[in-house]
């Protein structure tokens, strides 16, 4: 079979699973499962061959993997069902293809007695799907559709637990902030189009080469609108914390492998056209600069475990912006891989501890003795993907964060001249200070969470191998990962990802010292309450064992709600923070300002629109029928039914005429 077939197949399996597991989720449940996970893992082992055919990418001197037919004629510019695969594409695409299946396996389990599990499985495939046709695709048309149908497919699983009011409102704050920023990106597809004349990936980065863009800073920050909204970058980022309310493997999905990172993936695949603007790489740097620092803070005040690791993807999203505004799309999709390895395994971890601690609360967590003891499989994995989300070495987090960080440390000192030194700088200052303060909120998570002191935590016994599994598969690449730099830089278009002597000190020094820090602090703040943290949020260490992650969100609503509530008197993230950490865990108050700049006036506008409809419109329509009902009365009374009367009325009018004929003429 032809590698171009292969490539086809590997979107298409998981959108054949969707449809057949829909098809047949009411008439035969038992395919459910089968149907969910076999045709992801398929395409999952379809993209290993593809990736291995095409031999390591540019680096090895093999040219992309590029197929087209024509779509649809449109009069001005075509659009083709494209395939561009390079090295990129291909190791993106396994990325997606096994967090995908482990997903997939993983929820057989974590949802066996969700009664919605065959919808639920059917959109995580679709959701797959999409992702994948984004990764492989050579048209943006195309690419346009599986960017578009993710969105509609994280609406509806972030939405899982609809009877929840915070599941509902996070899924429409989603769709509606992932949209906003989609309508400047629609734009700036076709401005992108009317420049090159094509919509082929191939075609516009040939123009591109050429200097054949008119409008590049204009086209380059329309796109960046749209991946700021995707993957969740500062302004439109708040959609990404209210997203936890879905199921804990959803997240993983989202955080790990599609949605956000659709939008690095993007700006990868066209970065010609963005380095063609130096004022669009200033701003997509101070963008990933206010990103990590502003996330990496509001991580350490978070008390629900799934909102700390979904403001550590924000940050680590910055990174990957950061790399790409400095020019090196090598050192952003490295990290890419890397982070979506250990924030799958975080997030699935963390619905293991979800289920055995009966809450989302770390402070609950706290008060628990011995549940690293119950879940010793999450225990030693989470430890493995907190240190590589910390950056330590040798796991896979400190090579791909220290790429970034090689590649800021050039462009600051002016040996790389792709973005401007200013912007080098603004990356690297920003990159050590989220390194310190990642390692800080990685630090507190493992201590909260598997260092409580208190009544012991409740067995709910040994965890189904489903899930146990497939933590121990993504505890392999966030541990080995970053030893094969050297092979995966023949995929990276040759670019060398080997770590730099200066930044390999500062990075992982500043990691040390935020990590001690917090553990200092939390020593402190244990001594101080006796070791047995005070929550303010109500911990349940007697929950029932079969409790759902659904009765978890009940019972910690602060999480999905009022955010600023009070937390944890012990918790040493706020002896950190001071004053801050008030601001911090509300976000910085950004929903708090967008709820005032934009969604009151509109509800505003919406009042006044409606009180037009009612009040002025509908006078009109009423006033217009009412005339017409009077005017039927009248000439319904005239109406007798004696031809006497019709006869006289009608004598009188003739007279009448006459008499005016009369005058008529006499006046002319």
């Amino acid at each position: 079979m032809t590698t171009t077939t292969l490539a086809v197949l590997v979107p298409l399996l998981p959108f054949l699973g969707a449809a057949a597991g829909l098809l047949l989720g009411r008439t035969a449940p038992g395919f459910v499962r089968p149907l969910a996970v076999l045709p992801t893992l398929t395409a999952t082992a379809l993209a290993i061959t593809v990736a291995v055919r095409q031999g390591g990418g540019a680096g090895n001197g093999t040219a992309p993997l590029d197929a087209a037919t024509r779509l649809t004629p449109t009069g001005s510019v075509p659009i083709d069902l494209a395939l561009h695969i390079d090295g990129f594409a291909a190791l993106v695409a396994v990325l997606v293809g096994t967090v995908a299946t482990c997903v997939q396996i993983y929820s057989t389990a974590y949802l066996r007695d969700d009664a919605r599990y065959p919808s639920y499985a059917a959109l995580v495939s679709l959701f797959t799907s999409a992702m994948l046709l984004v990764v492989y695709s050579g048209d943006l048309m195309v690419l346009l559709v599986g960017w578009e149908i993710m969105g509609i497919c994280s609406y509806f699983l972030v939405g899982h637990y609809w009877e929840t009011p915070e599941a509902r409102a996070a899924s429409l704050k989603a769709f509606l902030i992932t949209k906003l920023g989609d309508v400047p990106f629609l734009i700036g597809l076709f401005a992108l189009a009317a420049d090159t004349g094509t919509f082929r990936i191939t075609g516009i980065l040939d123009k591109v080469a050429e200097g054949g863009l008119d409008h590049p800073t204009l086209i380059a920050l329309l796109l960046l609108a749209g991946v700021a909204g995707k993957s969740a970058q500062f302004p439109l980022h708040t959609w990404l914390p209210d997203a936890m309310a879905g199921p804990t493997p959803v997240s993983a999905l989202i955080h790990a492998a599609t949605m956000v990172a659709a939008g690095i993936y993007f700006v990868a695949r066209l970065l010609p056209v963005f380095t063609a603007s130096k004022a669009a790489l200033v701003v997509l740097a101070v963008m990933a600069a206010i990103t990590m620092v502003g996330s990496a803070l509001a991580a350490l005040a978070q008390d629900d475990i799934k909102r700390v690791l979904a403001y550590s993807t924000i940050g680590q999203l910055g990174y990957m912006s950061g790399a790409l505004a400095l020019g090196d799309r090598s050192a952003a999709v490295f990290h890419l891989i890397s982070h979506g390895a250990f924030k799958a395994l975080l997030f699935l971890g963390a619905g293991v501890i979800i289920h055995a601690a009966g809450t989302n609360s770390l402070a609950a967590m706290s008060r628990m003795g011995g549940l690293a003891k119950r879940i010793p499989d999450a225990f030693w994995t989470m430890t493995v993907a907190l240190l590589a989300l910390a950056a330590i070495p040798p796991f896979a987090g400190f090579f791909s964060k220290e790429s970034v960080l090689v590649v800021a440390e050039h462009t600051a000192l002016g040996t790389a001249h792709t973005a401007p030194g200013a912007a080098g700088w603004v990356v690297l200052v920003a990159g050590l200070a989220t390194a310190l303060l990642t390692a800080a909120y990685a630090t507190r998570l493992w201590l909260l969470a598997f260092r409580g002191h208190g009544a012991e935590a409740p067995d709910h016994g040994k965890q189904p191998v489903a899930m146990n599994a497939v933590l121990w598969v993504l505890a392999i690449p966030s541990l080995a990962l970053g030893l094969t730099v050297g092979y995966l830089a023949d995929w990276f278009d040759g670019d060398s990802l080997a770590p730099n002597l200066t930044t390999s000190v500062l990075g992982t020094g500043v990691a040390l010292v935020g990590g001690l820090t917090l553990y200092g602090a939390w020593r402190h703040t244990s001594a101080l309450t006796g070791r047995t943290p005070l929550g303010a949020v109500a911990a349940h260490p007697d929950a029932e064992p079969a409790q759902s992650e659904i009765e978890a969100i009940e019972t910690h609503l602060a999480a999905y709600g009022d955010i600023g509530a009070a937390h944890d008197p012990a918790d040493p993230g706020r002896l950190l923070l001071g004053r801050l950490h008030p601001h911090a865990a509300a976000g910085f108050h950004l929903d708090g300002l967008y709820d005032r700049l934009f969604v009151r006036p509109v509800l505003a506008a919406a009042q006044l629109v409606r009180f037009l409809d009612r009040e002025v419109v509908d006078t009109y329509v009423r006033g217009a029928g009412t005339g017409t009902r009077w005017l039927g009365a009248a000439v319904r009374r005239a109406q007798t039914g004696n031809v006497q009367t019709y006869l006289s009325a009608l004598l009188a009018g003739s007279v009448v005429l006459a008499i005016a004929a009369v005058l008529v003429a006499a006046g002319a």
